[in-house]
C-alpha cells in the first residue's frame, strides 16, 4: 500500500518510449499492411501478357500521382489545415483529384482528419491502432480499426463542427454534395478505360485498364492513406515531440509522397513539409513548392528552424541538420 501511494504521489515525468515494438507486434504490422500489396505485386507477373501490359502501367503512372496529390496536397495539406493558400481553379482542380482517389468528398475528409488531430490516439479519435490498447490482440484489433475498420463506423463527424469554412465556400460545398461525388468517383473509372481504349483501339486495353489503372490504383491509393492511419501511429521513428504516437516511417515517403513522415506533422500540423529533415524525400511539399514558383499558391507555411528546434527529442537535437526546403 505504502509503495502504491508513493508512486501516485510521484511527479517524476515518464519517458514515452520503454524499449520497442515486441516482435509479434512488428510482425502483425508488417503481415496486415503488406499481404494485400504483396499479393497484388506477385500477380503481376502471371498475367502479363494477358491481363496487364505497358499500356495499363503507363496510365496508372500517369493517374496514381494526380489522385495521391489530390489526397496529399490538397485534401490533407491545404483543405484540411491551411498550410498555403491557392487560387480558385486549383482549390477546385485539387478537390476532384482528391475526390477520384474514392477516400470521401473533400469536406467529409477534412471533418473527420481535423477530429483526428484533435484527440489524436485518445477516446474520440476515430481511427486510432490503440483503441483497444497493447499487446498482439489489442494491436491487431485496433490496426484494422485505423487502416479501415472505422470507415463503416455508424457514426459520422460533424461537418459543421469541423469543416465550417469549407461549407462555405460554394465550390467545395457543391463538388461535396453526394450527387456531385457520385460522379466523380465515376470518373475515376471511366477515364483510365477511356485511356486505354483510345491507346490500344480495342476493349480488352479499355478492359484491362478499367481494372488496373482504375481499381487496383484506387485499391493502392486508399491502402497507402490507410497506412499512414494505421502504421504511422504504432511504430516508427520520434524524431519530434508529440502528444501522440505519431512516428516517422521512411519506407512508406515515397508511395505516400511524403505524408509517412507523420512525427513531425502532428508535432506542427499547418507546415506545408513534412519531410523536413535532411534525407526525408517529400514529393508533396516539392509540388507545393513548384506551385509556389507559378504563383499558383502563396502564404505557403514552410518549415521554421526555431519551432521545430524547440520541439526536437532530446536525444536527436545533437543530430539535428535543420530544416529545408
Amino acid at each position: 500500500m505504502t509503495a502504491g501511494v508513493a508512486d501516485v504521489g510521484n511527479r517524476t515525468p515518464q519517458p514515452d518510449i520503454s524499449g520497442t515494438v515486441p516482435l509479434p507486434e512488428r510482425v502483425a504490422v508488417v503481415v496486415f499492411v503488406a499481404a494485400p500489396i504483396l499479393g497484388l505485386l506477385a500477380a503481376v507477373p502471371f498475367l502479363w501478357g494477358w491481363g496487364i501490359g505497358w499500356t495499363d502501367v503507363a496510365i496508372f503512372a500517369f493517374l496514381y500521382p494526380l489522385n495521391a496529390l489530390g489526397i496529399t496536397v490538397g485534401y490533407h495539406r491545404h483543405f484540411t489545415h491551411g498550410g498555403f493558400k491557392a487560387k480558385r481553379w486549383l482549390r477546385i482542380a485539387l478537390a476532384v483529384l482528391g475526390g477520384q482517389a474514392m477516400q470521401g468528398s473533400v469536406v467529409r475528409w477534412v471533418a473527420d482528419h481535423r477530429r483526428h488531430h484533435k484527440y489524436s490516439d485518445q477516446e474520440g479519435d476515430p481511427h486510432s491502432p490503440w483503441a483497444y490498447g497493447p499487446g498482439v490482440w489489442g494491436l491487431t484489433k485496433g490496426l484494422y480499426h485505423a487502416h479501415m475498420g472505422w470507415l463503416f463506423s455508424k457514426d459520422r463527424t460533424s461537418r459543421s463542427k469541423y469543416a465550417p469554412d469549407l461549407l462555405r465556400d460554394k465550390d467545395i460545398r457543391f463538388l461535396s454534395l453526394d450527387p456531385v461525388y457520385a460522379v466523380i468517383v465515376l470518373s475515376t473509372f471511366l477515364v483510365p478505360m477511356g485511356l486505354g481504349a483510345l491507346l490500344t483501339f480495342s476493349w480488352h486495353g479499355a478492359l484491362t485498364a478499367l481494372f488496373w489503372a482504375g481499381l487496383m490504383r484506387v485499391f493502392v491509393g486508399e491502402h497507402v492513406t490507410f497506412s499512414i492511419n494505421s502504421i504511422c501511429h504504432v511504430f516508427g521513428k520520434e524524431d519530434f515531440k508529440t502528444r501522440d504516437k505519431a512516428r516517422n516511417v521512411w519506407w512508406l515517403a515515397i508511395p505516400s509522397f511524403g505524408e509517412s513522415w507523420h512525427n513531425l506533422h502532428h508535432a506542427d500540423p499547418t507546415c506545408a513539409r513534412h519531410g523536413v529533415l535532411k534525407g526525408q524525400i517529400d514529393i508533396s511539399a516539392r509540388v507545393i513548392w513548384l506551385f509556389e514558383k507559378l504563383g499558383w499558391v502563396w502564404d505557403v507555411r514552410w518549415p521554421d528552424h526555431e519551432r521545430l528546434a524547440s520541439r526536437r527529442v532530446p536525444s536527436r537535437r545533437a543530430t539535428d541538420t535543420g530544416a529545408h526546403v
